[in-house]
């Protein structure tokens, strides 16, 4: 070999290596996100306007406490995502969003966020929508989002409090479901925290 073809193949290593380096450590600056603290923050005390909501998959960042607090010890969770076909979606339709379930000790927790966008106005016309059957508006609940929507519904043994509001441009609902014998006071404050714990995991997403 050439002294001419071994120095330009040395100047091509040497301009691959620092390359190379550059790559793997830019690779290493993205944090991984992580689990959002629990601090059993009550929906009145959260300022919502905060909160940044992704359209993403965040089941595995909903701290493990926030669903022991909600649903009052361990729950097995059940996840969707964007065009899937699940049970755990009413009919077993295909999903247009990501939501997690977690169900134990006779309640269910839920959450999701739709995956299109959703404008003001859409927002606007979910809230002013009639409540489905059995269901209730809550006048004067906290807000979760702008705008935002608190129902309660109850159906055959169960009660279901929930909350739904606009992020930017995501839709969040968040659910928490107990047997109607359990103190309602206590399901509306536990929901509320769930509700805190939700949006702020899924404000975690891109962090």
């Amino acid at each position: 070999m050439s002294t001419v073809v071994r120095a330009l193949g040395l100047s091509a290593l040497l301009t691959l290596v620092p390359v190379g380096i550059g790559v793997g450590v830019a690779g290493d600056r993205t944090p991984a996100p992580e689990v959002a603290s629990y601090e059993g923050t009550d929906l009145a005390d959260f300022d919502s306007t905060t909160a940044v909501v992704q359209r993403a998959p965040f089941c595995e960042l909903v701290a493990d406490e926030a669903v022991a607090d909600a649903l009052g010890g361990d729950g097995e969770l059940t996840a969707w995502s964007n065009g899937e076909q699940a049970a755990a979606v009413p009919g077993g339709d295909v999903a247009h969003e990501y939501g997690c379930a977690w169900a134990g000790s006779g309640a269910e927790a839920r959450a999701w966020v739709f995956a299109p966008p959703v404008t003001r106005t859409r927002a606007e016309a979910l809230v002013k929508a009639a409540p489905a059957k059995g269901c209730t508006t809550t006048a004067g609940a906290a807000a979760f989002g702008a705008p935002s929507l608190a129902t309660t519904c109850t159906s055959g043994e169960r009660r279901t409090v929930s909350w739904r509001g606009l992020f930017g441009d995501a839709w969040l609902t968040c659910t928490l479901s107990q047997g109607v014998a359990a103190p309602e006071a206590d399901l509306v404050a536990r929901a509320g925290r769930w509700c805190v714990a939700v949006a702020q995991a899924t404000s975690v997403v891109s962090s």
